[in-house]
């Protein structure tokens, strides 16, 4: 989550109430306005205070019109449902709730035999609050398995994690606060994601694992999974080094199953130790809902699990969380059963078909140059033509956010700060019709963006990688 500061000033004017909303006196809301930064001395009318924060929100961005985050922002009502009569029930206290934790079993299940596992009755899994969780997991059960095996030269050594620098910032995170060392390929050329032998030269007796991700957030390219392993079977052959691979399957687990069925990257390569998915991204279900899952038990040190008593019956958990709503993990079992894999299919296809086609019209526009067309993830990035020298990816950008619409523009990292580009995210939700609504708006800022006479200042802080 964000980190904000409180507000600096010791008091400022209160919130004003309409007066008609007041339960029964309409003239207390004209004296009566809460504070905004502080607690108000005594209770509001419910009716009052939802009403405050209801339209304060209406500020907010139109999250269909989001075409930034990856995030599912389009459920059925009866998965709706389902969630608020879920949303009392704490995921954790599986004593009391153990229907609840039963669907999160079966959803274990159904990971482990979509994604291949040789023996799915030997996975080992858990739900967590999204993949930043589910990779912090995974990085803990790397660094823990290297640590069991270097236990005559840890904590002496400093471990590292093997990944490209277009890895979401999660893993960033994980080094940081576990203190492991991120080694991490460079882009290069048309190359945006990690290079097999180049991650394979980096490792060493100190490596508790490479990451590979399926796919980038920064282009929605799959990263070479199968290559990896391959790579680093090499390596093993040549110096004895044995080193796991966990898929950061954030989006493409939940599509390359159902859309590259033939596309090896997951528990059919041996190398593969781990992966972990967002539920609430491809896998169609409101934030927030990650799964991690293991192999086997050896893939998973027991040490790292924790056993509980005190909720009711004893509880191995394995999370950064305690406790949290099972509504999502309900809704998630919705998902698969209301959906199945044809089902699945179908709405990832219809995504992949949105993304091309708009790929397709944007390119048709001619100021603009495809890095890539959406036919791996849902994603695809563009920039602007050499020779379009009036405005940028940022102008860009900004012109299509007073239309409602949310497109980043951002820098690529290292060996390619010089590429900046915006990034389409098509979500199941995001229709042909809203695309073409899309590719009108965009068409019709063009002209007077051609007519600058150079592209608007900006902020150079804020041309980032972004990480969302």
């Amino acid at each position: 989550m964000p980190l904000h500061r409180g507000h600096e000033k010791p008091d400022e004017r209160p919130l004003s109430v309409n007066p008609l909303r007041g339960e029964t006196n309409p003239v207390s809301g004209m004296t009566e306005a809460p504070p905004r930064h502080r607690l108000p001395d005594g209770p509001l009318a419910p009716t009052t205070a939802y009403q405050v924060v209801h339209d304060e929100l209406m500020l907010d961005g139109n999250a269909r019109l989001n075409l930034a985050t990856f995030v599912t922002t389009w459920m059925e009502e009866q998965a709706g449902l389902l969630m608020a009569e879920c949303r009392d029930k704490n995921m954790i206290d599986k004593d009391e709730y153990p229907r609840t934790a039963e669907l999160e079993r079966r959803c274990v299940a159904m990971l482990a035999e979509l994604w291949n596992a040789p023996d799915p009755s030997e996975v080992i899994g858990c739900s967590t609050t999204g993949s930043s969780e589910a990779c912090m997991l995974a990085g803990l059960a790397l660094k823990r398995r290297w640590a069991q095996r270097n236990a005559d030269r840890y904590p002496g050594a400093r471990p590292n994690l093997v990944m490209g620098v277009n890895v979401q910032v999660c893993w960033e995170k994980f080094c940081t606060f576990w203190e492991v060392e991120a080694r991490q390929v460079p882009m290069e050329g048309d190359r945006f994601h990690l290079d097999p032998e180049a991650a394979a030269e980096l490792c060493d007796e100190n490596t508790i694992g490479a990451v590979g991700i399926l796919g980038s957030t920064f282009d929605g390219s799959y990263e070479p999974i199968a290559d990896l392993c391959a790579a680093l079977d090499r390596l093993q052959e040549r110096t004895g080094l044995d080193v796991p691979v966990h898929v950061d399957g954030a989006s493409g687990a939940m599509v390359a199953p159902f859309l590259d069925p033939d596309l090896v990257w997951d528990f059919r390569l041996p190398r593969v130790a781990s992966v972990n998915t967002s539920g609430h991204k491809y896998g169609l279900v409101y934030p927030g809902v990650g799964w991690a899952l293991w192999r086997s038990a050896d893939a998973l040190p027991e040490e790292l699990v924790f056993r509980v008593n005190y909720l009711g019956g004893e509880m191995p958990t394995f999370g950064l969380n305690f406790s949290r709503p099972g509504a999502q993990v309900a809704a998630q079992y919705y998902t698969f059963l209301r959906l199945g894999r044809e089902g699945y299919r179908t709405v990832q296809q219809a995504t992949r078909d949105v993304a091309r086609g708009l790929a397709g019209h944007i390119e048709a526009l001619g100021d603009f140059r495809l890095l890539t067309r959406g036919d791996e993830l849902p994603v695809f990035a563009f920039t602007t033509r050499d020779e379009v020298t009036a405005y940028d990816v940022f102008d860009v950008s900004r012109r299509l956010r007073e239309r409602g619409w949310l497109v980043p523009a951002y820098t690529f990292p290292a060996h390619r700060e010089d590429l900046s580009v915006l990034r389409v995210v098509c979500r199941n939700g995001f229709s042909v019709d809203l695309a073409e609504l899309f590719v009108e708006d965009l068409g019709r800022l063009l002209p007077e963006l051609r007519r600058q006479p150079r592209p608007s200042p900006r902020d150079e802080g804020a041309a980032v990688g972004f990480h969302h």
